[in-house]
């Protein structure tokens, strides 16, 4: 057997050229900065940052190759800063003995800490190495803001169908490096199956793809057939970092579509998320801060739907539980929307914080001893059921530093166009009755 035929398919694969690279074409077509800079042997720093399987350590071994500069690769999840500093020594010894600049690759690169990040700079600044760094987590959290600045960030997408199935071809029609050699049958429907189930990953789209081969093998057969498919497909979850970028996109995308009024949308992004595994309960708190700070008290029924839905859901499980949450959500996109409340409560906790200990008004404090009663403690105070309309007009409860501050501030849309009403009518009494 060709020894190479003993690698992961996934590695044999790997484009050995800029031209049969699949995918990015968003940074990758000719006249864009990076294509130019690649086809020019123009090296720079930069980091790729995108989903697994787009590619990113591919394209630095492109970069590499085409620049005819050394690659040296290291992984953030098993290297250290004594990994970091034989890397730059190799580098040096490089540069001085055969003149060629070297690229070192850092897969992972968030997993390193801000020294081990540091250990770069002044090697990135005398042009010791060309830093690449891939990454699936945002930059703007992950890195030093000492790294993003010597180095260019670009984004790597996920890989859409098309380019999953011009993926899939090459490997069942390459007899170098791929499966043309074996004369596998694969019908196009099953292709398609595969190249879903991938969910924009090129390197578990060949995993998968090797599997089923050796499959059929084990059946004497040379076919893909739908029994092969379903055996290798199921149980297949769609991409979903609990802790990592794609995670915070999606609930953040979800809120959004609540608060846009795009019942929709909101439950794609919900079945999105429990599609992918994410916890419930999680969802369920999200949901009912939802209710809160994008519909309040325009809809006041929306928080208690979104907390019978939570209690619905841990009572019943999955998946009835699950109906329950869309129900929610889909109640809150549809509900008229407001964030008074969630405004009003930022401004009067800023105040709190920064106004310090006040006092609370001898009026407003209760007096249970004589002591207190000596002190003027609920002097003056108004029982406002025995003031017309309940109301002691007037009045005033905040300290008084505070007097006169206004905080809420109803809109005109739902139950707050009457809240305000009511309020509009109260400021008018006060008026009437100054204190």
């Amino acid at each position: 057997m060709n020894e190479d035929l003993t690698r992961p398919l996934a590695d044999r694969m790997r484009p050995l050229l800029l031209d049969d690279y699949v995918g990015q074409q968003h940074i990758l077509k000719p006249g864009k900065p990076l294509y130019e800079a690649i086809a020019s042997g123009r090296l720079h720093s930069m980091i790729f940052w995108g989903p697994p399987g787009t590619g990113k350590t591919t394209l630095a071994r492109l970069i590499a190759h085409h620049s005819n500069a050394e690659f040296m690769s290291v992984s953030a999840v098993l290297a250290g800063v004594k990994e970091i500093r034989a890397a730059v020594e190799e580098a040096k010894k490089i540069r001085k003995e055969q003149a060629r600049r070297t690229i070192l690759f850092v897969d992972e690169a968030h997993r390193f800490n801000k020294s081990q990040q540091d250990a770069f700079l002044p090697h990135l600044e005398d042009g010791t190495v060309y830093f690449i760094g891939a990454t699936t987590e945002n930059p703007s959290f992950a890195l030093n803001n000492a790294l993003l600045s010597r180095a260019r960030v670009y984004v790597l997408n996920s890989l859409g169908s098309e380019d999953l199935l011009a993926v899939l071809k090459k490997a069942l029609t390459d007899k170098k490096r791929g499966l043309g050699g074996l004369a596998i049958e694969m019908p196009d429907e099953i292709k398609i199956q595969f190249a879903q189930a991938a969910d924009g990953d090129a390197r578990t789209l060949l995993n998968l793809l090797e599997i089923a081969v050796e499959l059929a093998a084990a059946k004497d057969s040379r076919t893909l057939d739908e029994a092969i498919a379903a055996e290798v497909l199921s149980g297949g979850v769609r991409r979903f970092d609990r802790q990592g970028d794609e995670f915070y996109n999606q609930i953040s995308a979800l809120h959004k579509s609540v608060r846009g009024s795009s019942p929709d949308a909101a439950l794609y992004w919900l079945c999105r998320m429990m599609d992918g595994g994410c916890d419930l309960a999680y969802l369920a708190r999200r949901i009912i801060r939802m209710a809160s700070e994008d519909i309040g008290n325009a809809d006041p029924r929306a928080l208690q739907i979104a907390i019978n839905a939570w209690e619905t859901q841990e009572r019943l499980g999955s998946p009835e539980g699950e109906l329950a949450l869309a129900q929610a959500v889909v109640y809150l996109a549809c509900a008229p929307k407001s964030n008074a409340v969630y405004m009003a409560y930022n401004a009067a906790m800023h105040d709190a914080r920064k106004s310090g200990s006040l006092a609370v008004p001898a009026h407003l404090r209760n007096a249970p001893t004589k002591l207190m009663k000596s002190l003027d403690y609920g002097k003056d105070y108004r029982y406002v059921h025995n003031e017309p309309e309940a109301y002691a007009a007037g009045e005033n409860y905040l300290p008084a530093e505070l007097a006169g501050a206004h905080y809420y501030q109803p809109v005109e849309r739902g139950l707050e166009i009457k809240i305000k009403e009511k309020l509009k009518h109260l400021k008018d009494l006060d008026k009437k009755f100054p204190l």
